[in-house]
């Protein structure tokens, strides 16, 4: 009975020990199979290159307009149907030939020519690709090197190093996954066998009808990614069940999503995780260098110190008042900074900007500029508790109603009584707008709705409510990835790119900080249990209105246009303006932080406080004159008598 649970046990637990050369042999073939395969497919399957085809390189050609005149020529030529199909030829006879038995050094040079080749062919079938053609480029590069060098420790180098990448890949995954509801709750393997893209209709009826088992399938698979590096521990002790774990998880993927070329693609990596994993002490590795895990160990600790001390000084840069900017503590607690431009003529109007969710002050650079440059309003920008440089101190939950109250407590406190407010905000601090100009009265003149939120949103388009909940799956992950430290990793994005020069570097620095995203949690949280709960009209609001939206809003959504029409009915009445209009090219950030865009986004709100202030002018003339005359006829009949 012992020996035979002796045998069990060295059968399933234990290291797979392999030598250097049988590793290299098994992963070249396997990445072998992923190309050829690959390969065939693109021969097989022409109409995608063709003109009009999902892949027409005259067409995808344009997202490479912004290469050098170099790069753009090799794409060209690659782009060329002759050329790609001569090197997907190429690629096939590579990848047979790999199949071949033997250990010659030019089996190193096919390998490199197929890693390099599918990176070159990348841009040419930028659609149909997924992460098989990636792992099994990097898999067969680094075999490629490893097989022309002549050096063992070069050879076990590359070896860790794609046993590490393959360690990194299920880590990450794993750790991504476990940020999302549906993979903690067991219920997202029903949703991803739904999907017409990666679905099964046998599976899809299976997790339906035994949800228990499907949901513990799916925390096996969240604990198989999370805590794959366990292959490692006591000498590869756990290696064997935890590569057939996710070989069967690969073959599953395979069969039932269609990615077939993922079982070949990710199994090539598994020989060298059973090479580095192996004790030492075995002879299948004897001589083994392990060198490149020290270094490897090395440059993470040196990672993580930049990365905290990146973290620690962006945090300072994203909390840096401005240079002129004020404070303000509101009734709750917390502290506002803002930034203002009070023009020195009392009789001008003064503008109060508000952001939307997980979004700054910097965004509205191009619309301040046009206000500044053409006109003397006042301008006040702020940012609200737990953006930027503004602190949260209010102890209860937080509800919408108390960035309204603060934001009613900031025009009290910043505006001279007396003086004319418009309130403007973009998307959720549209909503703000309306609800504190309903608070503060005759003090708000106008309201200006920036591809404003509408309180019904959720419950009334489906685009809304199927897309809340990949956005607190995305604030979710964000979040906790910078407070991970990743944000050193983070690339600027377009839209920072294209905000005015003198904001970018304060705009990245909010971004990449994660209390930006957990500010935007919170507020999150909060709008779901607020609009969920909306019902009714909406309250009338005694002050003009101003209701721009996206196009690209509108487009997508047309109930979207419905409510934003609705904002602008619940101004009218009283010969109040009420104005909409549709920002033609505009999507729901652009019209912010396109120069173009948010330039005539300026000039609209410009015609719209012009338009505004001339009739209220005008009227103010009349009631004057009326007045006068009223004056005039008293004292006629006093000097009556």
């Amino acid at each position: 009975m012992k020996s035979l649970a002796k045998k069990l046990t060295s059968t399933f637990l234990g290291p797979v020990p392999i030598s250097r050369d049988r590793t290299l042999a098994i992963s070249e073939r396997l990445t072998a199979v992923t190309s050829l395969t690959s390969s065939l497919e693109y021969i097989t399957h022409q109409r995608q290159i063709r003109r009009g085809g999902l892949n027409d390189w005259t067409i995808a050609r344009g997202m490479h307009a912004s290469s050098t005149r170099p790069t753009r020529r090799i794409l060209d030529a690659v782009g060329h149907p002759r050329t790609t199909q001569a090197l997907h030829i190429a690629r096939i006879a590579a990848g047979a030939a790999l199949l071949a038995p033997g250990n010659a050094r030019w089996r190193g040079a096919a390998n490199m020519f197929l890693g390099l080749s599918n990176a070159v062919l990348y841009p040419r079938h930028r659609y149909g690709t997924d992460g098989s053609d990636q792992v099994s480029s990097f898999v067969q590069t680094a075999a490629g090197a490893a097989r022309l060098s002549t050096q063992p420790a070069v050879q076990d180098a590359l070896l860790w190093y794609v046993a590490l990448q393959a360690n990194l890949s299920y880590l990450v995954s794993g750790w991504v996954k476990l940020l999302g509801q549906p993979w903690r709750d067991g219920s997202a393997l029903n949703g991803i066998m739904r999907t017409r893209t990666y679905g099964h209709e046998g599976m899809w009826n299976l997790t339906r009808r035994y949800p228990v088992p499907a949901r513990y399938l799916a925390h096996g698979v969240l604990a198989l990614e999370c805590l794959f590096p366990i292959a490692y521990l006591k000498g590869g002790a756990l290696a064997r069940p935890v590569m057939a774990s996710a070989a069967a998880f690969h073959v599953a993927n395979g069969y039932f999503m269609g990615l077939g070329r993922f079982v070949t693609a990710f199994e090539a990596m598994h020989p060298m995780v059973a090479y580095t994993s192996a004790p030492k002490d075995h002879p299948a590795v004897a001589g083994r260098d392990d060198r490149a895990l020290t270094a490897a160990a090395s440059m993470a600790a040196i990672g993580v110190t930049v990365a905290g001390f990146l973290a620690a000084m962006r945090r300072m840069r994203a909390t840096d008042p401005w240079p002129h900017g004020r404070v303000l503590t509101t009734r709750h607690g917390n502290e506002l900074h803002y930034n203002e431009r009070i023009s020195e003529n009392e009789d001008s109007p003064v503008l109060v900007f508000g952001t939307g969710m997980v979004s700054t002050a910097e965004h509205f650079g191009w619309i301040t500029d046009k206000l500044v440059e053409e006109s003397d309003y006042g301008i006040i920008t702020y940012s609200r508790a737990g953006y930027g440089p503004s602190k949260r101190h209010a102890t209860s939950p937080y509800v919408l109603q108390e960035s309204v109250d603060d934001l009613v407590d900031l025009v009290r406190g910043s505006v001279a009584e007396g003086r004319k407010v418009y309130l403007a905000g973009h998307s959720l601090g549209g909503e703000f707008a309306r609800r504190a100009a309903v608070e503060l009265g005759s003090r708000v003149s106008g309201v200006i709705y920036l591809d404003s939120s509408h309180p019904e949103e959720l419950t009334r388009s489906k685009q809304q409510k199927d897309a809340s909940d990949r956005l607190k799956d995305g604030l979710n992950m964000f979040t906790r990835s910078l407070q991970a430290g990743l944000g050193a990793t983070l690339v600027r994005p377009r839209w920072v790119h294209n905000l005015p020069a003198e904001v970018r570097s304060r705009a990245f620095a909010q971004y990449a900080d994660s209390r930006l995203w957990k500010a935007g949690m919170r507020e999150w949280d909060a709008t779901e249990v607020d609009f969920n709960g909306f019902s009714g009209e909406l309250p009338a609001v005694e002050a003009h209105a101003l209701v721009l939206s996206a196009q690209r809003t509108v487009d997508r959504d047309p109930e979207q246009l419905l409510m934003h029409n609705e904002l602008a009915a619940a101004h009218r009445g009283d010969g109040r303006v009420a104005r909409t209009s549709v920002i033609e090219r505009a999507d729901h950030d652009s019209m912010l932080t396109d120069a173009r865009i948010g330039t005539d986004v300026g000039r609209r709100i410009l015609e719209f406080l012009d338009e505004v202030e001339g009739q209220d002018g005008a009227a103010a003339k009349s009631a004057g004159r009326r007045g006068g005359e009223g004056r005039s006829k008293g004292n006629q009949s006093k000097e009556a008598r």
